[in-house]
This record gives structure tokens, sequence and C-alpha cells, in this order.
């Protein structure tokens, strides 16, 4: 009997661990959701330009708990549900089994890349590679370089050597893909845009919080970019491609190039992320991250909701074009390039 009953006490407790509730952490379910509704009212920047009641979210949401038969999976998802409100791929719910993420300010629109495509039709599977930079001179003499991600540092010894290269080549135009790039680091932001500017450039503004109000922020502050010295600088038209997964770190950089003197933006409109992230916890140890500074460009223009291409440069990829090798982004890319003066004597 005791053996039975020491059997049945361990299936009683492993039953137990298999359908924990949050509330065996600190806060319980309540408490924990009022911490993360808490930490985003305070801290979140863009309420306003989302137009979001999150009182009334809040709300919402809170009256969706069940204290006595909701599992943890459950109320994550609830978090996150209410996360999503903010319509904002910044705004992330992080826990040991799941992350929250908001996909649909990308997964509504047309993909407009594909990497094979390029690879092959156009790279034609040669091209030199180091870290997140592909680069190679093209048949037309067009230099084309793709950055897919901010997430990793570029090297300026890639940088150099890529763009020496196109100039030993005479390439009149650059052509940068940044198509599927999510995003990353400011940092890489900037040492791709100090290699395209010969004198100190606003990049832009940025304001930060200033109390837990929803209107609580410091006067927007301006920030700058200084030339790359002692390296190789490219100061010839540049052709940036774009789609809507062109995010965050990324859509900052073309949102930085577009306004510098012989840049053209084609493709679609970039998928925004302009906030400077924010992290927190709350009591069961879940993390959140948000925006909670909003960054505007040199116009004081705020590209939350992304950037849209050059005039007359919007394009997507035509599938039956694919289908045949062509990319009829890049194709648009590299005649722009190709005739260069014409446009660069339009602006």
């Amino acid at each position: 009997m005791r053996i039975l009953k020491a059997i049945s006490i361990t299936i009683l407790l492993l039953a137990a661990a298999a359908c924990h509730k949050v509330d065996d952490y600190s806060g319980g379910l309540y408490g924990n959701f009022d911490a993360l509704w808490s930490i985003v009212d305070e801290h979140y920047c863009f309420f306003e330009e989302k137009d979001v009641d999150w009182k009334e979210v809040g709300e919402r949401y809170r009256a969706q708990i069940d204290p006595e038969g909701m599992e943890t999976t459950d109320f994550f998802l609830l978090c996150g549900s209410m996360l999503s409100e903010l319509k904002d791929g910044h705004v992330n719910l992080s826990s040991s089994f799941n992350t929250s993420y908001y996909r649909r300010w990308w997964s509504d629109y047309k993909q407009n890349f594909d990497l094979r495509l390029v690879q092959q039709f156009y790279l034609e599977f040669d091209y030199a590679q180091s870290g997140p930079l592909s680069y190679k001179v093209l048949n037309d003499s067009i230099g084309y370089m793709r950055v897919s991600t901010m997430a990793s540092g570029i090297t300026h010894g890639a940088l150099d050597v890529s763009m020496l290269e196109f100039a030993e080549a005479g390439c009149p135009a650059l052509v940068i893909d940044v198509r599927d790039n999510g995003g990353g680091m400011m940092t890489t932001t900037q040492t791709l845009v100090e290699r395209f500017i010969s004198e100190r450039t606003l990049a832009g503004y940025i304001s930060h919080k200033t109390g837990p109000g929803h209107n609580d922020f410091s006067s927007p502050y301006p920030f700058y970019y200084d030339p790359a010295e002692g390296h190789v600088r490219w100061l010839r038209p540049v052709v940036i491609v774009t789609n809507r997964s062109t995010f965050s770190a990324a859509n900052s950089f073309v949102s930085i190039m577009r306004l510098l003197p012989g840049v053209l933006i084609v493709g679609d409109t970039t998928g925004g992320g302009s906030g400077m992230p924010f992290s927190s916890e709350i009591p069961c140890g879940w993390g959140v991250r948000m925006s909670a500074c909003p960054v505007y460009d040199a116009r004081m223009n705020l590209t939350e909701h992304g950037v849209e291409p050059s005039p007359g440069c919007r394009v997507d990829l035509d599938p039956e074009q694919a289908l045949r090798g062509k990319d009829t982004i890049l194709e648009l890319a590299l005649a722009l390039a190709s005739d260069w003066r014409s446009w660069y004597e339009k602006r």
C-alpha cells in the first residue's frame, strides 16, 4: 500500500507541475496582467500615432482572465493578444516557452523578394560575402550590395574592399538591396551611412520619456553622423531596394539615406519600426519589450509606418517574370542606376 500511495503522490505532483498556473509566481494572474499593462502604459511611445485607447484595451482583456481555470499558456496568449493591439513589431512578450510577436505589419503585404532569384540569375552564385554583406559588380558595370541584417556589424574592411572594387570597375552607381532586412543595431546603420556622406550630416531627431504620461516626452534633439574618415566612401548615385520586411534599423537606414543627394528608393514601402526599444519584466519573470523613444528623420517626419519609395519608383515583384529569372524590382533599380544621369538631373 505504501508503494502504491507513493506512486499516486508522485503522479499527482507530476500532473500539477505539468499544468502549473501563473499564480504560482508572485503577483498572480491579475497582478502580472496589471504589471504588464502598467509598464506599457508608462513607457510605450506611439499610443497617439496608433490611435489606441490603452485603458479600454486593458479593461477588455482583463475581463477575459479566469483566475481559477486559466493555464499558463492561455494567459500568455491573452497578454500577447493585448500587446498586438498596438500593431507594432517592436512589442514582444517573452517567456521560456513562447514569444509574442505582431507579424501583420509585413504578413498582410506582398513579400517582394526571392533570395534564390537574386543569387541565381543576377549574382550567378558567384559573389563576395562578409557577414551580412554580399557584393558583386554586375555585368552592366553596376555595383550590387546586399545587406541582409543590421543585427551583426559590418566590418570596415568589407566596406573598403567592396567600394574600392566598384570604383575600380567604373560603376556609375550602386544598388543597395535591404529587402528582408529586419533591422538590428543602429550602430550598423551609422557605419553604413557614414560611407555615403562627405560632411557632418543631420541624421534625425529623437525624444525620450520624461514621465509616465502618454505625452511626457522631451523636446526632440538632433543626432548627427560624420563621414568615415580614412576609409573608402561612395559619393556617386545610390539606388536602395526595399520591401515591407525592411524594418527597424534597416528602416532607419532608408529614412536617412533617402534625404541624401543622388539617392533613390525603389520597391515597396518599408515596414517601419522607428521607436528605440525599452525592456522590462513582470513579476512571473516574463520579459516585455516595446518602442519607447520615437525617432524622426532629418525633416522631423516620423517613419513608424514606413518609408515610401521615391516618386515613380514603387514596383512589385512580378511572379510570372520571376519564373523567367527576372526580379522586376531589381530590374528597375538597375535600369535607374544605368541611366543615373537622367534621374539625377530631375531631382
